[in-house]
């Protein structure tokens, strides 16, 4: 629940980053959020073995670095963030972890059981 809160809110950013072009302190902020929300679900690929997945968020939290900005021009700029918003727009039905099972209890008798 945790990871689709995040990759909504990357979703967002890079949504309102698109249109806040003025504001540099904004988009500051929002390079953060992208690039956080990158970094988490480049660990969840990790943890279900998903390399086509890992790579591809490597390279978006690289190219929405804001300690070390790319700098793009206003098109190869959109066509990242069009690029970055599908990513986690997908990742959201492709990256589902599944279900773990649970532990059956010592103490639940099982039926059909016979005692020692």
């Amino acid at each position: 629940m945790l990871t689709k809160i995040i990759k909504w809110s990357a979703i967002a950013a890079l949504i309102g980053g698109a249109f806040s072009r003025s504001l540099p302190e904004l988009g500051l902020v929002l390079q953060f959020v992208v690039a956080a929300a990158a970094v988490v679900v480049l660990t969840q690929a990790a943890a279900m073995r998903r390399y086509v997945w890992m790579a591809l968020f490597l390279v978006l939290a690289c190219l929405l670095n804001p300690v070390i900005p790319v700098p793009f021009s206003n098109y190869v700029s959109g066509m990242v963030s069009a690029f970055g918003v599908l990513l986690f727009f997908f990742s959201l039905e492709l990256l589902q972890p599944k279900p773990r099972l649970s532990i059956s209890s010592i103490t639940d008798r099982m039926p059909g059981s016979e005692s020692l």
